[in-house]
């Protein structure tokens, strides 16, 4: 690839989560040294299935100067400390993935290692008794907690659910009041150069043309530009996650409030619950191969609590990615760069990594093979991290139905196999550079779905079983005298937001 022209017109394509995350953060750190525009279309609906994010949300919303109290009153957000997963392992079983540490980090040897040793001797000894995270979700609790009580061991960690439409028109406010220009019009044709292949412009359906030197596709699965002009191709990786629909619809809101996502899984695959202050965020996950859009409709409106606020949005997914998700002078970011079901509500956080990505590597004096080559790699790398994540759910269940069994024998990716096998056999799990799930995230679900470890740290053999046993009642005292004062989590929002609604 021959060096472009300097970049300073940038044009993003499409609004919604994804469009309005890239023009914030992208005005936010180069507004002064680029011209940038979104073009969206008011006619287009979004999916907007994304209202539950992952604790580097906070750091994000951080970075672009926004206040959480500002936030959270915005979006009708709620404080989220984790994940349960229902029915998982086997019907009945649950399990938190709870955000933050879990008892106490020792040197050389994860805190699991002394858990597993000690449920030998205490076999009814619960692993999320020592999560602070785990203990404030199921008592509805939250305050910000920066330490356990009387101890330098981290507190809570916490992320957001929010209405993704309302973060969407916030965050516009804060684009265009830092210059972004927004333009309303669908898109007619991409107009492209003959000899580099590169997008020149875009026509829109009233007769403006938009040029650019850099576009931006956030234009959801369709890919406008990406692949409809560019064909990139797709990576298809149905046969490792075969869900492929999915069915979405609000409900009244539920009190008490609580400061997690359930994740329940059914015979054909998943729904999940999200509490927002004003509604309750409901959807169910499913294969069309083994449960019908009407028993997947009927199923989700029987288990939702409180009466549906809208009809049903009905989605066709398939899950994989962009074999580029940069070529020539397009990025894609959001939908229009892959699709993940947001088992582990990382959809959002895909899309700040992106522009975060392409800001760090901002092509400021022309586009260069080596440049987009790393954007690539590194895009690659951190989606199959989180495919990878998302499938171990999958194959480590314990069910009895065609879904579950296909899922239970179906070949994985040897790196997740390789990590699979690891934990099984020594209890070890490590994390790969830049990964973004912890090593107590996989060991959360390893330990939740019923994989135990053939074996444990032999450090862990230097402490005796009285030893054992005292460190084990010290951490649950510590832990719950920290989270015994908290108000409840609906109290927390009512001060923050001022609002007595709730």
């Amino acid at each position: 690839m021959s060096q472009s022209p300097q970049i300073s017109n940038v044009v993003i394509v499409g609004g919604g989560t994804a469009g309005w995350i890239s023009a914030a953060l992208l005005v936010k750190m180069l507004g002064k040294v680029l011209n940038i525009k979104l073009v969206e279309s008011e006619q287009i609906g979004t999916i907007g299935v994304g209202e539950a994010t992952i604790p580097p949300m906070v750091s994000f919303n951080n970075a672009l100067g926004i206040r959480e109290a500002d936030f959270l009153k915005a979006t009708q957000g709620t404080i989220k400390l984790g994940i349960e997963f229902e029915n998982w392992g086997k019907v009945g079983d649950s399990y938190m993935h709870a955000f933050g540490s879990i008892g106490k980090n020792f040197p050389f040897c994860d805190f699991h290692h002394f858990w597993l040793k000690h449920r030998q001797s205490s076999p009814d000894s619960d692993y999320w008794q020592f999560s602070a995270n785990y203990q404030a979700a199921k008592h509805n609790q939250y305050a910000p907690l920066a330490n356990l009580h009387g101890t330098q061991m981290p507190g809570l960690t916490h992320a957001y659910h929010f209405d993704a439409g309302l973060y969407a028109k916030y965050l516009r406010q804060v684009a265009e009041s830092m210059g972004v220009k927004r333009i309303e019009g669908k898109v007619s044709e991409v107009n492209q150069d003959v000899n580099s292949g590169d997008i020149t412009s875009l026509q829109l359906e009233d007769g403006q043309v938009i040029t650019g030197d850099l576009f931006i596709d956030c234009s959801g699965m369709r890919g406008l530009l990406i692949e409809k002009a560019l064909h990139v191709g797709f990576e298809d990786w149905s046969h490792w996650l075969p869900c492929n629909s999915a069915i979405a619809v609000p409900s009244d809101k539920l009190s008490p409030l609580p400061p997690y996502t359930r994740s329940i899984a059914h015979e054909a695959g998943w729904r999940w619950q999200i509490p927002l202050q004003h509604r309750t965020g409901n959807g169910i996950v499913y294969s069309s191969d083994y449960l019908s859009q009407q028993d997947a409709l009927d199923k989700l409106l029987s288990d939702i609590d409180g009466e549906p606020l809208n009809e049903p949005n009905v989605i066709s997914f398939k899950t994989g990615r962009r074999r580029k998700s940069w070529h020539k002078n397009v990025v894609s970011i959001g939908l229009s760069s892959g699709f993940l079901e947001p088992l582990e509500s990382t959809s959002i956080h895909l899309i700040q990594t992106a522009i975060i990505r392409l800001i760090k590597m901002f092509p400021h004096n022309g586009i260069q093979s080596q440049t987009v080559c790393e954007y690539n790699r590194q895009s690659q790398q951190e989606i199959e991290h989180i495919r990878d994540f998302i499938i171990l759910h999958y194959k480590l269940n314990k069910r009895d139905e065609a879904f579950w069994r296909h899922c239970q024998q179906m070949d994985i990716p040897n790196s997740l196999a390789n990590k699979i096998e690891l934990f099984k056999s020594s209890g070890s799990v490590f994390r790969e550079q830049d990964e973004l799930f912890t090593e107590i995230a996989w060991q959360q679900v390893m330990i939740g779905q019923g994989l135990t470890p053939d074996d444990h740290h032999p450090l862990v053999d230097s402490l005796s079983n009285d030893q054992l046993n005292e460190l084990f009642a010290n951490l649950a005292t510590i832990v719950n005298k920290s989270i015994a004062p908290l108000p409840s989590h609906e109290q927390f929002l009512r001060e923050v937001c001022g609002t007595n609604s709730l």
